[in-house]
């Protein structure tokens, strides 16, 4: 048995390395040929403590052709004072202020809406509140996009991790979509059943954004980002994922509570809300990345040292993936315990929606 777990990590391991060659990462020295005039549209709900920074990030941008858009959804923190205070008359910003959400829209997709309404650029740039990102970033986007025929990148910035258990939730959305992804798939083949985008970083061109519906087609969907990229495969437009660690940076939570109810409402919605699957990836998880930290220390206190392998192979395999996405090292010896609370999320997420209790988010609710 130690032995074909040895084998199949080692598979594991090669796997990860292979897919990984099939993720661009945007250009260390970009140069666009067009010269497109880009929105960068920021929807915000009580992002008071963000403020400064992405308001910082827009204003040090180096693409000159720039607007840029943030509504204000119905906050009920100093989101709007902090706005003021922080474009203090900056002609290139526009604050707009979020109407009442209407029935059957999830919160994000209709701010995203409303502000693609008041939007003129040749791209749409829907950028969270919580990121940070180089000057050059929208310049690099848009040549990897020229370069690649894309109409929409996406990708997943590199996680600021401030409190344990988005030390142990966060990064592992790097190591889901290299390890489970088939990213020759996603990026390479008109195939929109393996497709992935993330919606803190996602640059359209306007004109096939428009003619899916924009996000008006997702109005319903806890997870519009990777449903709209599946609506974009679908139409014959090419989705492109990224890695864009080296020029976006994201602090998504502060607290553990904001950690847990963030994972809870996308994590078993993500998988379609499959009890088989959620099921099958808690005996694999459990299995492969689980039990050998449990070996270990058997092979430890018997000095069997062959026992250590597994664990060191899932430790690898960890560590590879936070090198190519800039995380912290370290964070790979938490491999047991990152898929553990993986899967509580999952299986509490699951339960909750078998019992049609609704997922809580910024204030909302959502079935």
């Amino acid at each position: 048995m130690i032995t074909a777990l040895i084998v199949i990590h080692i598979a594991f391991f090669l796997w990860i390395a292979f897919n990984r060659l099939f993720l661009p990462a945007l250009p260390k020295q970009p140069a666009v040929k067009a010269e497109p005039s880009v929105s960068i549209l920021v929807p915000m709900r009580n992002e008071e403590r963000n403020v400064p920074t992405i308001v910082r990030s827009l204003k040090e941008t180096d693409w000159e052709k720039a607007e840029f858009i943030l509504l204000n959804d119905q906050s009920t923190d100093g989101t709007q004072a902090a706005l003021d205070r922080e474009i203090a008359g900056d002609k290139r910003f526009t604050v707009l202020q979020g109407v009442e959400l209407p029935d059957g829209w999830v919160g994000k997709v209709h701010a995203c809406h409303q502000l693609q309404k008041h939007a003129s650029g040749d791209y749409l740039f829907f950028v969270d509140a919580d990121v940070r990102f180089r000057k050059q970033a929208v310049r690099q986007t848009l040549d990897l996009m020229e370069k690649r025929g894309a109409a929409l990148l996406s990708g997943f910035p590199a996680f600021e991790v401030p409190v344990f258990l988005s030390k142990l939730l966060v990064p592992m959305l790097h190591f889901v979509i290299l390890f489970h992804l088939p990213l020759a798939l996603a990026n390479y083949a008109k195939f929109p059943a393996a497709t992935a985008a993330n919606g803190m970083w996602m640059a359209f061109e306007r004109k096939a954004y428009d003619a899916i519906g924009g996000h008006e087609a997702v109005r319903t969907s806890l997870v519009e980002d990777v449903h709209i990229a599946h609506t974009l495969k679908q139409a014959g437009h090419k989705v492109l994922l990224a890695n864009i660690t080296a020029s976006v940076k994201c602090r998504m939570y502060e607290t553990p509570a904001e950690v847990w109810e963030g994972f809870l409402k996308n994590s078993y919605t993500g998988i379609g809300r499959s009890p088989l699957i959620a099921l099958l990836l808690t005996l694999f998880y459990s299995v492969f990345y689980i039990f050998p930290l449990f070996l270990a220390a058997a092979g430890l206190m018997t000095a069997n040292w062959i026992w250590l392998v597994p664990y060191v192979l899932t430790v690898l395999q960890r560590w590879y993936v936070d090198m190519v996405t800039n995380q912290r090292w370290y964070l790979a010896f938490l491999i047991p315990l990152q898929a553990a609370a993986m899967l509580a999320v999952l299986l509490t997420a699951m339960k909750k929606s078998l019992k049609n209790e609704p997922y809580t988010w910024k204030g909302r609710h959502y079935s």
